[in-house]
């Protein structure tokens, strides 16, 4: 299929929408037969001007075909996130993929409960050969794994039926960046759902977690409150060659 790339120009059917609530902001894109739109949140708004408290991301991707069909499958997904923050992953229990492999959810949550830093959910339709279109879904579980190159890495967990049953594994580095307004990337490369008959159409991760460290409270994921917002900038790439990018606001405060 032919590449497209979004562009603001008359060239492109596209449709950006920023819309505001409470605590995140929303952007959903129409590009050719395909719908994306994601959402961002970083909690508690109130934060430290400056130092780093504990935080929470929750962010919530979903995609879908304009016809009701099914959407091309995800092949990568790029996330850049505010410099006012830091990964600690000092004295936190990592996990690794030798660990995880052939696992289900319940058994990979129990093998490294003290690794994990996040969970969520994955939805994806699935079109096997001669068979009506159908929709499976996985718990995600998101643990701390040994660093790369010095820098923090996860793995991603997931657990599918369809064709049959095994683990799908995503390694993930938090890369370090040197950006205005940006300070760390992630980029992950999507495996093929369901033998490759299966399109990603919902991801909803939370990452954060706290724990004890010489009495003191310290998170994973840290920030701090800058200018009244935290920003995440992301781009979604499929397997047709489609790209989607994005830039989303959380809005915080100084705490008192």
């Amino acid at each position: 299929m032919r590449k497209t790339l979004l562009r603001t120009n008359l060239a492109v059917i596209g449709l950006l929408l920023v819309v505001g609530c409470a605590s995140a902001y929303a952007i959903k894109i129409e590009l050719g037969g395909t719908s994306v739109s994601a959402t961002a949140e970083i909690a508690p708004r109130a934060l430290p001007a400056h130092g780093n408290a504990p935080v929470t991301i929750r962010s919530v991707t979903r995609l879908k075909a304009t016809d009701g069909g099914t959407p091309p499958a995800l092949k990568a997904i790029l996330f850049q996130f505010d410099k006012h923050g830091s990964v600690d992953t000092k004295g936190l229990p990592t996990c690794n993929a030798a660990k995880l492999a052939g696992t289900t959810v319940a058994q990979a949550r129990k093998r490294c409960a003290g690794a994990i830093v996040g969970e969520g959910l994955g939805r994806a339709k699935v079109n096997l050969p001669n068979q009506p279109t159908r929709e499976i879904s996985s718990k995600l579980t998101f643990f701390n794994a040994p660093p790369v190159g010095g820098q923090p890495a996860l793995i991603a967990h997931g657990y599918e039926t369809v064709p049959t049953p095994q683990a799908l594994l995503v390694p993930m580095t938090i890369e370090r960046v040197n950006n205005p307004r940006y300070g760390f990337r992630v980029k992950i490369e999507l495996p093929s759902i369901a033998g490759g008959y299966g399109s990603a159409v919902l991801a909803d991760a939370t990452i954060g977690k706290t724990w004890k460290r010489g009495g003191k409270t310290v998170g994973y994921v840290n920030a701090s409150c800058q200018g009244g917002r935290l920003q995440v900038q992301g781009s979604i790439s499929l397997v047709d060659g489609s790209f989607f990018p994005g830039t989303l606001v959380s809005p915080c405060h100084v705490a008192d």
